[in-house]
């Protein structure tokens, strides 16, 4: 693969109605490297990941997944959420079904994968995650770190090319944090290119390459972790993680 961005966002905006979410973001993220957008609640950060998997229709700019213009109106958006994986603070697991059967769904009924193919796929994802005992668990039998690892085995087993993921750890109790968030640093020491959105300070400041602080739907800030955590440069910034530092979160 070429050194080029997996994903770039030229000059994106997207409004709420009277309300801009999104104010002219310029984001790249190269191959192989993990991005944390961090800001406080309402700064943009969800919205700008669901408008790179086009959940959400911008309404100026343009996205670009690899070398293609996904944004671009003649685009099948269908074929290009099957090259990105997505994982919500949600689970969105489906509670009727197994957990195998919940990985299995896409790669059978969206790719075209054999049963036996998607299977195994499954077997050797939840081994990987520590939960190879839980594939016929109905998602209610679960903690909450064991369904979000699920969720991950999900987006995995599409073996996509870029992973969203959503504020993951928000609606985990403090003590199941930790698996979660070991299970993506596994994925960074793969070489998987991830965008995150997180309030986990400290999880971004040490996996992150590069962290973007949003304020208002700007990227007012962007940088190695080192320097954003380290060396910030805008007063807004350091306000934001002078506030995180009193409350013991980094």
């Amino acid at each position: 693969m070429s050194d080029a961005p997996v994903l770039r966002m030229e000059s994106v905006r997207k409004t709420f109605g009277d309300s801009v979410v999104l104010r002219d973001v310029d984001l790249e993220v190269a191959p192989h490297t993990v991005t944390a957008l961090i800001g406080a609640s309402g700064s943009g950060k969800s919205t700008l990941l669901r408008c790179a998997n086009l959940l959400e229709e911008i309404d100026d700019g343009a996205i670009w997944l690899d070398d293609e213009e996904i944004t671009d109106p003649r685009v099948d958006q269908d074929a290009v959420r099957r090259r990105i994986g997505v994982v919500f603070q949600a689970y969105n697991l489906f509670p009727h079904m197994t957990v195998l059967d919940n990985i299995t769904l896409a790669p059978r009924r969206v790719h075209g994968v054999s049963r036996e193919e998607a299977e195994a796929r499954a077997r050797e994802l939840l081994e990987r995650l520590g939960l190879g005992e839980k594939a016929d668990a109905y998602p209610d039998r679960l903690s909450g770190g064991q369904q979000q690892r699920v969720a991950i085995a999900r987006a995995l087993a599409v073996r996509p090319r870029l992973l969203l993921f959503d504020e993951i750890t928000a609606a985990l109790d403090p003590e199941l944090v930790g698996e979660v968030l070991t299970v993506v640093r596994d994925l960074k020491d793969d070489g998987m290119t991830m965008v995150l959105a997180t309030h986990e300070m400290g999880f971004a400041r040490d996996v992150a390459d590069q962290v973007c602080f949003l304020d208002s739907g700007v990227v007012l800030e962007r940088g190695t972790a080192e320097q954003v955590f380290g060396d910030p440069q805008q007063e807004r910034t350091q306000r934001f993680l002078r506030r995180i530092v009193e409350a013991g979160r980094l």
